[in-house]
C-alpha cells in the first residue's frame, strides 16, 4: 500500500505529535505509512501525489476566513502553498479528507461561504447525517447520528451548488461535506478521543476558544463523554483509498 499523507499546521510539538498519532491511531496505519508534513514549519516541499494513497488535513488554530490583512505572515504562506496543492488535487478528484481546518482551506477553494456564524464551543455534540450522507461509501457503517468533538471560531454558512452536504448539526449547519466523489471535509475532529481533546484544551487554553480560566470547566464537560464513532471515517477513508 501508498503511504497517505498529512498535512498539519500546529505549531507546539506535542500537540502536532499527538495529532500525527491520533489519525495514524484511528486510521489503522503506522506512523511510517502516514507521512507527517508541518506546514507551518517551514515552505512545503513539493507533493508528488502519485507516491500517495489520500492526503488528510488535520486542524488548525488559523483561521480561513480572517482578513488578509490580519493574518500572520506563516498563515498567509501556508494557505498560498495549500492552494496550490489542492488545485492538483481537486482537478484529480485526489482522495482527500480535511478534518475542522478542512473546511476552511477545501470550502474556501471549492467557493463556499466560510465565516464565524456558526461557530462552536468546545465539546461533543450530535451530528446527523443527510440522506446523501447515509448513501455515501465513505459513511458506510456509521450511525444516523452520533457525537463527535467540535471546537471552532469559523464554519461553513454556506455550500456551492456543486457541493454535497452529507451531515449538520442544530448549532452549525454543515459538517460534513464532499466535492465531486472523493473530496471530503469534516467540521468535527474524527481524529479526536477524550485524550485527545483534552490536550488540545490544556495546549490552546490562550488562544480564544474559551476563557483561559474556563479550561477546567471545559475539560470536565468533555471527561466522561462517549465519543467513538468518528474515528471509524479515517479507517473507511484508508480502508476505500489503500488497497
Amino acid at each position: 500500500m501508498k503511504p497517505f499523507l498529512l498535512l498539519a499546521s500546529r505549531a507546539e510539538d506535542r500537540a502536532a505529535a499527538e495529532e500525527h498519532a491520533e489519525f495514524a491511531r484511528f486510521a489503522g496505519l503506522s506512523l511510517d505509512l502516514l507521512h507527517h508534513v508541518r506546514m507551518e514549519a517551514g515552505p512545503l516541499p513539493s507533493i508528488d501525489l502519485d507516491r500517495y494513497s489520500g492526503v488528510f488535513v488535520g486542524g488548525s488554530p488559523f483561521n480561513s476566513s480572517d482578513p488578509e490583512e490580519s493574518k500572520p505572515a506563516v498563515q498567509r504562506r501556508v494557505e498560498a502553498e495549500l492552494r496550490v496543492v489542492l488545485d492538483d488535487i481537486v482537478a484529480r478528484d485526489f482522495p482527500f479528507l480535511g478534518a475542522c481546518y478542512g473546511v476552511g482551506t477545501l470550502g474556501v477553494h471549492e467557493g463556499a461561504v466560510i465565516d464565524a456564524t456558526y461557530g462552536e464551543p468546545v465539546g461533543a455534540v450530535p451530528i446527523t447525517l443527510t440522506d446523501e450522507g447515509l448513501r455515501d461509501p465513505l459513511l458506510a457503517g456509521i450511525p444516523a447520528t452520533f457525537d463527535a468533538f467540535v471546537g471552532h471560531k469559523e464554519a461553513c454558512k454556506s455550500l456551492p451548488t456543486h457541493a454535497a452536504l452529507l451531515a449538520s448539526s442544530a448549532t452549525c449547519p454543515v459538517q460534513m461535506f464532499r466535492v465531486k466523489q472523493n473530496l471530503y471535509a469534516t467540521q468535527f475532529h474524527p481524529e479526536l478521543d477524550v485524550p485527545g481533546i483534552i490536550l488540545r484544551i490544556q495546549t490552546y487554553r490562550h488562544a480564544g476558544y474559551f476563557p483561559p480560566d474556563d479550561a477546567d470547566r471545559v475539560i470536565a464537560g468533555v471527561r466522561d463523554t462517549r465519543v467513538n464513532v468518528p474515528p471509524r471515517i479515517l479507517a473507511n477513508f484508508v480502508r476505500r483509498y489503500g488497497a
